[in-house]
C-alpha cells in the first residue's frame, strides 16, 4: 500500500465531531477497510474503483461517496491521479440530528441508503458545507449546512418540512437577539433554546418565517448596516470590526457577494 502524502486532514473548530480531509493529486491506494463514523465525500478529479457492500462502482469528478459506520470498503484511483474531499462525522452526533429531522425517537442512526449519489442538490449541500467547515467564518453557518446536507440525504422537502413548521413567537426573540449582537459568534443551540424549539425546527421555522435561514438572516442584516456606516466614511477595517467579522478580507468577501463591488468601491460614491 504506497503512502498518501497528498492527503491533508483537519478537525473542525466549529463543529468538533467532524473532521475533513483532502486529496490533491493523489495516486494512493487503499486495502479494504471501515471506519467507526459516518463518511461522505465528492471525486474533485480523476476516476476510481469504489468498493462497498460488495458492489464496484466506477466513480468521477461529481460523483458523492456515501458510507456507513463498518461498512468495508476501498477506493482506488483507475490510473493516473485523482482528488477528493472527504467528511467524517461521529455516528451518535448524527443518529442525534437524524432525529431532529425525522421527528423520530429512534434509538439508533439511520444508515444511508444507497453507497453513491449523483443528485445535483446533495451535492450542492455538501459543498456548502464543507465550505462553511473549512473557511471557519461562521458556526451558524456550519451548523445550518450540516442540517441542510442531512435533510437532503434523508430525502425531506424543505417545503415539507417548513409545512409542518408552524408560526411561532418564540422566532421573533431570536431575530432580535440576532440583531441586538451582531458581532457575538451564535450557537444553534442557544438560539434553539431562545426559541423553545430543536435545532432543527429553528431552521426550518425561522426561514419559512422570514425568508432565510438564521446565518443567511444575520449576515443580509451585517451588510445593510455596514453600507449604513460606509457612507458614514467610518474605516473599513472598523466595520468589519464591529460587524463581528472574522477579518476584512471575510467582510469585503462578504460584502461584495451581496452588492457586487468591494465596500471600497461603495463608500467612494458617498465619500
Amino acid at each position: 500500500m504506497k503512502k498518501d502524502a497528498s492527503a491533508r486532514f483537519k478537525q473542525s473548530t466549529l463543529l468538533p465531531w467532524i473532521e475533513l480531509r483532502i486529496a490533491d493529486q493523489s495516486s494512493a491506494c487503499y486495502e479494504a477497510h471501515s471506519h467507526d463514523e459516518f463518511s461522505f465525500g465528492i471525486i474533485d478529479h480523476g476516476q476510481a474503483d469504489y468498493r462497498n457492500r460488495q458492489r464496484i462502482h466506477r466513480i468521477g469528478r461529481g460523483d458523492l461517496v456515501t458510507i456507513n459506520p463498518a461498512d468495508v470498503h476501498a477506493c482506488n484511483p483507475e490510473a493516473g491521479t485523482w482528488s477528493y474531499r472527504m467528511l467524517f462525522v461521529d455516528a451518535l452526533t448524527m443518529g442525534d440530528a437524524q432525529q431532529e429531522v425525522l421527528q423520530s425517537r429512534a434509538h439508533d442512526y439511520m444508515p444511508f441508503a444507497n453507497d453513491l449519489e449523483h443528485s445535483a442538490e446533495l451535492r450542492g449541500k455538501f459543498l456548502a458545507l464543507f465550505h462553511a467547515l473549512h473557511t471557519e467564518s461562521s458556526l451558524l453557518q456550519a451548523e445550518a449546512g450540516f442540517y441542510e446536507f442531512l435533510e437532503a440525504s434523508l430525502g425531506q422537502s424543505p417545503a415539507e418540512t417548513c409545512a409542518r413548521a408552524k408560526p411561532q413567537p418564540g422566532l421573533n426573540r431570536v431575530r432580535e437577539k440576532l440583531f441586538d449582537d451582531l458581532e457575538t459568534p451564535h450557537q444553534l443551540e442557544a438560539l434553539a433554546a431562545e426559541a423553545q424549539m430543536s435545532r432543527y425546527q429553528l431552521l426550518r421555522a425561522f426561514k419559512h418565517q422570514f425568508g432565510l435561514p438564521p446565518h443567511a438572516y444575520l449576515m443580509d442584516e451585517k451588510i445593510k448596516r455596514a453600507k449604513i456606516m460606509l457612507k458614514s466614511g467610518q474605516e473599513i477595517s472598523e466595520v468589519a470590526l464591529k460587524l463581528g467579522f472574522a477579518d476584512q478580507a471575510h467582510f469585503q468577501r462578504q460584502f461584495k457577494r451581496k452588492l457586487a463591488v468591494t465596500p471600497k468601491f461603495y463608500q467612494s460614491h458617498f465619500v
